[in-house]
């Protein structure tokens, strides 16, 4: 049998603690002492504040401390929350309006934060949250995803944050004159809420020199750098932990107020602050998804083959920019912009505006999914205008496998694929030849089913260097540290298995470390699928020092060369001897000797280029046409990860990922009121996919191993949300286009669904 890291599926060993209530969250872990922060938040999305008045609400029972923006310039702490800047299209800077922790002078959306208050319980300080006198004088909100309107922010005029574009747009516009068909579709990305398991939380605790910030996030050392830049602390003052996350998707890659305002007030008090959000809370503060609309057009010769493709997109960044807000819809959506097809013309151009709504951020994908669902939205559209089979279309404009490596129109190096291949697998598998024959099923029930195809391709993002530390401890225990952060993802079993595969150390004598500045001096976090390709690369390159190393000190013990030992991912094998330890042993007997520098192995490493996972998504939907009920019937996956580590935990991912993207297109949609109003607070009124939302899915592999890394993987955790969200589309488009519904755009709410189909009857 394959040893894992070889394809094998093994179960995730850290379920057991999760099932059994023994997760340690951030709230879990609270220190008993520690007191409770509430967030008063604004209740309007634009106005100038007239009056803040908090020294009734400080002198109430419990109230320990409110901070309000004033305070902190008074302390000394930064109050710009900076984010990302990119550069216009002319090469000036971006807009790059100052970000405050605590509202000052004006408030921007519903939920920004106005007063922290601390106290003894949660009780009171909402009851002094009562009590802060509040009188703004409220302006026009600015919702629309135009250019103009109120001005949100001053000097940014007509509320542009960015002008943006990359590509030859002479070229293009050229190539468009003279083509033998033009295709055009408007696109829309609804905005999403990421609504993770366990909301954003925090605590800190400061002992009069040194600051520890405990936060549910997606690595420590972001965290880390911006509590060195907000709070003027050297990094030797910080330490910043992860616990148990439970969810994260991007968004809990990025700093908020809250968690500088919790350090600030335990550092005042002397006393740990614990803050937790709430549900609507979050709903109110933490980052968006999406939230863009694109018109996309190709540029057809008379064969049917894409000269160029152009797009322009604006995008909503809400308020203010977040941390890699303006890199979103702009360098990451251009990454996979041309997708599978082989077109060396293209053109992007991007326009970024501020809106009185919550900020806009990555959210699984981080503007991949954006991408490849606009390009594979209107490769269906220009199938039904050239009158050719969709997935035919996309076959003859492949990447061709001879092609690889293969520079992007975009600048992007792909090391290999085969397009047609996984295509080809995905059809099969999917039953695409008996459709027909469903659809026909579906009509004598008296409903509309339609078939929907996305080929997607990711380019996996993040930082490409990672490191891994394996320590041999007094116990015979191990210890492998590494630089990225779990989130649900299965880390804890990877890590361990893969470590104790590669060098026979049982796999349950090792623990892995992780989300601790402290004991981990540095490390990428977890964001854009990059955690298994660049972990375990360091792993193996830790592993490759330890059996050098131990391999050295044996052939001096037994007086032999170093060529006379072998090791056999289990025992070392010494020439001329009948002994045959393993690594622990060896550790064992350095240990005995004093050599303590056998005994920690650390190696960094750098991929050379990123993998670009792919596959082929097939959707199936049946539609009710009384009620406009959309249900989704089939669905297939087959992707192309590379060489896997464990199928098991990839299917996990993607499975999570679909639903992810399935859910954003049926039924996931953020909604405003013509203030501002969040209309979409609660799970009342925001639709969550549930278990009977989605059908089984049937999940097969093709790989085609990465040249990018040792081991030949491609990244898989965000693939799912990638593909998913173009196929689900598709398909409902296929079903309403013989209804004369030519413009489908998510989510495919039951209303919204019915709506279509009597507007095309009525016209």
């Amino acid at each position: 049998m394959d040893k894992f890291g070889k394809s094998q599926s093994t179960s995730r060993v850290e379920d057991q603690r999760f099932l059994t209530g023994q997760g340690r969250y951030v709230d879990d872990i609270v220190p008993e002492e520690a007191l409770v922060a509430f967030v008063f938040r604004s209740p309007v999305a634009h106005a100038v504040i007239t009056e803040l008045d908090v020294s009734d609400a400080a002198e109430m029972d419990g109230v320990k401390l409110i901070l309000t923006s004033q305070d902190l310039i008074d302390a000394g702490v930064s109050m710009d929350l900076a984010g990302m800047t990119i550069k216009n299209r002319d090469g000036s800077n971006a807009a790059a309006p100052a970000r405050p922790l605590l509202a000052h002078g004006k408030v921007r959306h519903v939920g920004e934060p106005i007063a922290f208050i601390v106290a003894e319980t949660l009780e009171q300080a909402k009851d002094a949250a009562e009590a802060i006198i509040f009188d703004f004088e409220e302006l026009d909100a600015h919702l629309a995803l135009d250019i103009g309107g109120a001005e949100i922010h001053e000097g940014v005029a007509d509320n542009l944050a960015f002008d943006w574009a990359i590509g030859d747009q002479d070229g293009v516009d050229e190539v468009f004159k003279t083509a033998a068909k033009v295709v055009s579709l408007e696109v829309g990305d609804n905005r999403v809420i990421v609504n993770s398991l366990e909301p954003r939380g925090c605590y800190a605790e400061w002992d009069g020199s040194r600051l520890h910030l405990s936060v549910n996030g997606q690595g420590v050392w972001n965290q880390k750098n911006r509590l060195q830049q907000m709070l003027n602390l050297t990094a030797e003052q910080i330490r910043v932990t992860n616990p148990d996350v439970g969810g994260g998707f991007g968004m809990k890659a990025m700093t908020y107020p809250e968690y500088y305002l919790a350090s600030v007030a335990a550092m005042q008090l002397a006393t740990p602050v614990r803050w937790m959000s709430e549900r609507t809370e979050a709903m109110l503060s933490d980052n968006a998804g999406r939230d863009l609309v694109s018109i996309a057009e190709f540029a057809f010769d008379a064969d049917h083959k894409i000269q160029a493709y152009r797009v322009h997109t604006v995008c909503n960044l809400g308020a203010y920019n977040s941390q890699f807000g303006q890199g979103i819809q702009t360098q990451l959506f251009s990454r996979v912009l041309m997708g599978t097809y082989d077109v060396q013309k293209a053109y992007l151009s991007v326009r970024g505006v501020y809106t009185n709504t919550t900020q806009v951020d990555a959210y699984r994908g981080a503007g991949r999914p954006e991408a490849i669902y606009v390009l594979e939205r209107l490769m269906d559209r220009a199938a039904r205008e050239l009158g050719v089979d969709p997935i035919e279309l996309r076959r003859r404009n492949f990447i061709d496998k001879s092609a690889f490596p293969y520079k992007s129109v975009t600048g992007e190096t792909y090391d290999v694929g085969d397009f047609h291949l996984v295509l080809d697998h995905a059809v099969q598998s999917g039953d695409v030849a008996g459709f027909a024959s469903r659809k026909q099923q579906s009509a004598a029930q008296g409903k509309l089913r339609g078939i929907g195809t996305c080929f997607y391709i990711e380019s996996i993002l993040g930082d490409p260097s990672e490191t891994a530390r394996v320590e041999f401890n007094d116990d015979g225990s191990v210890f492998i540290y590494v630089g990225t952060q779990s989130n649900g993802q299965g880390h804890e079993t990877v890590y361990a298995k893969f470590l104790s595969d590669q060098t026979g150390i049982p796999f349950e004598q090792i623990t892995v470390i992780q989300g601790d500045s402290d004991r981990i001096a540095k490390g990428g976090g977890t964001g854009g699928s990059r955690s298994v390709t660049t972990q375990n690369t360091a792993t193996l390159a830790t592993v490759s020092k330890m059996i050098e190393s131990f391999g050295a000190y044996l052939a001096d013990k037994f007086e032999v060369t170093a060529e006379d030992i072998q090791f056999d991912d289990e025992r070392f094998r010494i020439a001329g001897s009948n002994e045959t330890p393993t690594m622990l042993e060896v550790a064992e007997m350095a240990r005995n000797e004093g050599r303590d520098d056998l005994l920690v192995h650390e190696q960094t490493t750098t991929l050379p280029g990123r993998s670009f996972p792919n596959g082929a998504h097939i959707a199936e939907v049946e539609i009710d046409k009384e009620t406009g009920q959309v249900t989704l019937a089939k669905y297939t996956v087959v992707d192309d990860f590379g060489n896997l580590i464990n199928p098991m935990l990839a299917a996990g991912q993607v499975h999570g990922g679909i639903a992810q993207g399935a859910g954003q297109a049926l039924m996931e949609h953020v909604a405003f009121d013509e203030s501002g109003q969040l209309l979409t607070a609660t799970f009342m009124d925001y639709a969550m996919p549930r278990a009977s939302d989605m059908p089984m899915i049937n999940l097969e592999f093709e790989p085609v191993p990465s040249t990018a890394n040792l081991m030949g993987m491609k990244g898989c955790g965000e693939a799912g949300t990638v593909g998913s969200m173009g196929a689900v589309a598709n398909a409902v488009q296929d079903a309403l286009w013989d209804l004369g519904v030519t413009q489908a755009d998510m989510p495919f709410t039951p209303h919204r669904v019915w709506q279509m189909m009597n507007s095309a009857a009525r016209s």
